[in-house]
């Protein structure tokens, strides 16, 4: 059979038979890292204690003001970790400014929220619970008054930090509800041909791939994330229409402006819509955009197609076990009440 091996340097499609054997080459397959099976920190080491304490507050709704609104509901793990949504809704159907993106491998990323605001999951999560828009709990103080009252939480917590002598703390809920996160991995079969499995890929998926490579999409989508681990422009060669400043809006910083966290591509044909905002429907025009806004290439609906046949490759497999919602404690008597 005639094999046809793609160089990564071209820059136009390729005739491309179905019929023959595609070849990668792997040499440069070395932009991209099979994904961890946690994202360990030093700073909060993984435990099964805070992962099933950090499981319980993921889905706890109580840590919302009138409780409605969990982690869950933005970030739901049954659908690839988003809501599905433009711009996710918070308690009383308030609509935040940017859409949320998923909660699957995020623990990988340079740093979390779309401007990089929390450096990592465990900061991140505890910043919604007091925003007014999304869980609006009045005061950190008053979320522990909650967690406080909850006897079950109070005993979950002294085996998660047992050497902490008051293990309660708002900090604590963030490292948590991290050591959960950080074993939302999702491996996928591009993993597998990272890893050497030649047959992980179809042919239609390694083609994509070269031309994934060849276009210039890993000058941003690389790494373990396939993206996730540095900041960019949106709009680095043509003006992307848009308000939001991106980067700005946390730094204050003049350079920083329209530049937002490079979004990771895994799972990314599960996630949509697209941007920031939400704005982009299909991932065939995402990506045909990005070409356009990004590098200056207008690629044909052909090479679109072929690019996008890869990136399904790149959905993962999720841990159904894992992530199934667990009892959660109950009420003690001085529990606040919805609304309270």
């Amino acid at each position: 059979m005639k094999r046809i091996a793609l160089s990564v340097l071209a820059v136009s499609s390729l005739a491309y038979s179905a019929s023959a054997e595609v070849e990668v080459n792997r040499a440069m397959l070395g932009m991209f890292q099979p994904i961890l099976e946690v994202a360990e920190n030093s700073e909060n080491p993984v435990t099964d204690a805070k992962v099933d304490l950090g499981r319980m507050l993921y889905y706890d709704t109580r840590l919302s003001k009138n409780r409605s609104v969990s982690c869950n509901t933005c970030h739901d793990l049954a659908s690839f970790g988003d809501d599905g949504l433009a711009v996710s809704k918070g308690i009383n159907d308030q609509e935040g400014g940017r859409s949320a993106p998923t909660v699957y491998n995020a623990a990988i990323h340079i740093a979390q929220f779309w401007d990089g605001r929390a450096k990592d999951v465990e900061a991140q999560a505890i910043g919604p619970v007091t925003n007014p828009i999304e869980m609006g709990m009045p005061d950190e103080q008053y979320v522990l008054k909650v967690v406080n009252s909850i006897p079950g939480y109070v005993d979950a917590f002294k085996k998660a930090f047992p050497e902490q002598d008051e293990p309660i703390t708002y900090v604590n809920i963030g490292n948590a509800i991290g050591a959960f996160e950080r074993k939302l991995m999702t491996p996928s079969r591009f993993d597998d041909f990272l890893k050497g499995k030649e047959d992980a890929l179809t042919d239609d998926e390694k083609h994509g791939l070269n031309l994934f490579m060849s276009t210039g999409c890993t000058t941003c989508h690389n790494g373990m994330g396939v993206g996730g681990h540095l900041y960019q422009k949106l709009g680095l060669v043509k003006e992307w229409p848009t308000e939001d400043k991106g980067r700005f809006e946390a730094t204050g910083n003049e350079a920083d402006k329209y530049f937002f966290k490079v979004p990771s591509l895994r799972n990314i044909t599960e996630t949509g819509p697209y941007m920031h905002d939400g704005s982009i429907e299909s991932l065939e025009e995402m990506t045909a955009k990005m070409a356009e806004y990004q590098m200056g290439r207008e690629l044909s609906d052909e090479d679109v197609k072929s690019i996008v046949t890869f990136l399904g490759a790149l959905k993962g497999r999720i841990d159904e076990e894992f992530i199934a919602k667990p009892e959660l404690p109950a009420d003690g008597p001085d529990t606040p009440k919805a609304g309270s």
